[in-house]
């Protein structure tokens, strides 16, 4: 369905305790590439008791749809009739769309076994073997804990090497500014460097400018500016989405200058202050390696950065998945797992080149 009443629907997830800012009605605008619907359950006093936000797009050179709800529903895990009656509504959508699938990641670690077997006894499959960022969202997060901690104590905890870069930048005269859309070029600016560095492709600038706009009050933009007179730069940025108990640090990117003056520290210090005023429980640094004993890991040096902040590696569930058209489903696995096989040979054969 489409949502009729915004307001009721943020006013339940964003206070639920399994709040995330990807179920918000926000984060659907930000995908406009996708189509957006809920499910909605109501109790028998017509209050809202589950919900689940789900992102639809067409499949290129296949007569159907992809449906995904990233980190749904926001309900009662472990209740087995709301979910049924989610799984139906999903259905029912799916018929509509023609959607081959429905693809769930919730944000619930592992352990949550019960809530497993709910889920494969109303027919969807868990997939959980893989360990980096193979997923549409990663498996393994690190998290930090801010429940019933003072900033002094958040500090404590870090690593001493954290603690010390932090001090760096500060004594370094970096500076934290809290960017406004107009600042939007500047970031963008420090992703495309940040990208040309380390190899990864980076998103359009309309992508950040719509973040921005379609999050409103549950995003903000962090700048960090270095160096003295003229030399002054701006020279890291981030941005970060807080939505009822959970701060997501959901894009990071700095400059190749005064990188020595350590701003990705500071401004990581200063989110997570940022988390804790507002209210936040959890301060989400997102993706790190699974398997974090293999130090030859090319993300290895991004699991060690989060974990100085006192983040604890938590590994999620997985996706599920729901067939709605199986057949079509089957050939589309098919071909999704041959392109990036496609893919991971292009790029073996780019590095033996280079």
């Amino acid at each position: 369905m489409k949502l009729t009443d915004e307001q009721e629907y943020t006013d339940f997830t964003i206070h639920h305790e399994r709040s995330h800012i990807l179920q918000s009605a926000q984060w659907g605008k930000v995908k406009a590439a996708w189509t957006n619907e809920f499910v909605l359950v109501r109790d028998e006093n017509g209050r809202l008791k589950g919900t689940m936000s789900i992102l639809i797009r067409k499949v290129p050179l296949f007569p159907g749809t992809f449906m995904y709800a990233p980190r749904g529903p926001v309900c009662d895990l472990h209740d087995r009739d709301t979910l049924q009656k989610l799984t139906d509504g999903a259905r029912e959508i799916g018929k509509r769309y023609k959607a081959m699938n429905l693809k769930i990641d919730t944000d619930t670690p592992a352990s949550d076994t019960e809530y497993a077997a709910i889920m494969k006894k109303l027919g969807y499959t868990l997939r959980n073997n893989y360990y980096n960022l193979e997923g549409v969202q990663a498996r393994f997060l690190m998290r930090v804990d801010l429940k019933d901690k003072t900033e002094e104590e958040l500090l404590a905890s870090f690593h001493h090497k954290t603690r010390y870069n932090i001090r760096v930048a500060q004594k370094k005269g970096v500076e934290i500014r809290v960017g406004t859309r107009e600042d939007i070029p500047a970031f963008f600016e420090l992703m495309k460097t940040t990208g040309a560095r380390d190899g990864f492709t980076t998103r359009g600038i309309d992508y950040f400018y719509r973040m921005y706009d379609c999050l409103g009050e549950y995003c903000r933009l962090f700048l960090a500016y270095a160096g003295e007179g003229e030399e002054r730069a701006c020279v890291s940025g981030t941005m970060a989405g807080l939505y009822g108990n959970k701060c997501l640090y959901l894009y990071g990117a700095s400059g190749n200058r005064f990188r020595n003056y350590m701003p990705n520290y500071l401004i990581q210090w200063e989110m997570i202050r940022w988390a804790r005023e507002n209210g936040c429980t959890v301060y989400d640094l997102r993706g790190v390696p699974g398997r974090i004993e293999d130090e030859n890991n090319p993300i290895y040096g991004l699991y060690r950065f989060k974990k100085g902040f006192a983040g604890q590696a938590t590994e999620m569930i997985g996706e599920f998945d729901l067939a709605l058209r199986p057949v079509w489903y089957r050939l589309f696995m098919w071909a999704e797992a041959t392109n990036k096989r496609v893919h991971k040979a292009i790029s073996r054969l780019k590095k033996k080149k280079n």
